[in-house]
């Protein structure tokens, strides 16, 4: 598989989407130890940087787990209610570590990753549409291993977050935030290699003949595109194109384009100075009406109380 072509329709979706990543706790321990205690956030990242740890989620579902992570591994919990997380050597009972307690700087700088367990844990935030798009995508836990040669270059990231969280230098909550959101783009993209994804865009993303097509949806989202166009830029008939794409994505091609276009116009939208009668003609909507109609059902409310209520939030 190319990571070149399936990178760019993924820029666009993390574009779209605003992923943001930002790390929000970590700890050095020796001996034993156990993390355990209600998930607050949809999108939690934990990065195990040094030792071993075992890991069990909880939420919408049921249980998943254990999950055995080494150094460099990296786990996604998505829309877990409940982590419980341990590791350690040694006998003796193991030090209760509250989870999300906030970096202890000092902590991690005198870590002896030989003999330590350091682990830092974070979030990743997105836009409540790409919130929809990442919980529809992805199982409850998702690990991807150091040792694979498909997440090689997550190994970096975790070594560059662990010396930005320890060092306290200048500008590390910059550098925090970006180096989660690389994260996360590295752990999706290990993801797709190491995985069989589950009926969904990030499946879609990976299907090499349908990626012409996906390419000229993104590239051109107001273009009014048919079946037979599309199915031609992949070079299938339409009926096998449009079984492929159904039984890839879960969705027909043009509903696709439609969830598409919403996406671009929720983001649009955010800026004050688009109006909504512009933006309707640049996604391809004959007229206002017809592109608000289309947006009601898909968001539940107008472009216009959309707008209203985030500026109101904001």
């Amino acid at each position: 598989m190319s990571d070149v072509a399936v990178t760019d329709v993924l820029s666009d979706v993390f574009d779209v989407v605003e992923v943001r990543g930002m790390m929000t706790g970590g700890f050095a321990v020796r001996g034993p130890w156990v993390s355990r205690g209600a998930v607050s956030r949809p999108l939690k990242l934990v990065v195990l940087v040094a030792g071993s740890a075992r890991i069990t989620v909880d939420g919408p579902g049921g249980p998943e787990g254990p999950v055995e992570l080494a150094a460099g591994d990296v786990a996604l919990l998505n829309h877990r209610t409940w982590v419980d997380m341990r590791g350690g050597r040694g006998g003796g009972a193991p030090v209760e570590l509250i989870p999300g307690a906030g970096f202890d700087a000092m902590a991690l700088t005198e870590a002896d990753l030989a003999t330590d367990d350091v682990l830092v844990g974070g979030e990743v935030r997105v836009s409540p549409a790409g919130l929809a798009l990442l919980s529809m995508a992805l199982p409850g836990l998702v690990r991807v291993h150091a040792a694979t040669p498909a997440a090689s270059r997550l190994g970096g990231i975790v070594e560059r977050l662990f010396d930005e969280a320890s060092g306290g230098r200048l500008g590390s909550g910059f550098a925090i935030r970006q180096n989660g959101q690389l994260l996360l783009l590295e752990m999706l993209r290990a993801y797709l290699e190491q995985e069989e994804t589950p009926v969904g865009w990030l499946r879609l993303l990976a299907d090499e003949p349908l990626r012409p097509a996906l390419r000229l949806m993104h590239e051109q989202p107001g273009q009014a595109w048919g079946l037979s166009e599309l199915a031609r830029a992949a070079g299938m008939s339409r009926t096998s194109f449009a079984e492929r794409f159904r039984a890839t994505a879960g969705t027909p091609p043009l509903t696709y384009l439609s969830r598409w276009r919403m996406l671009l116009a929720q983001r649009a939208l955010r800026d004050q100075d688009v109006r909504v009668g512009a933006l309707a003609a640049e996604l391809g909507y004959s007229s206002e009406s017809a592109f608000s109609t289309a947006f009601k059902r898909a968001v539940g409310e107008s472009p216009l109380h959309y707008r209203r209520r985030l500026r109101a939030t904001a």
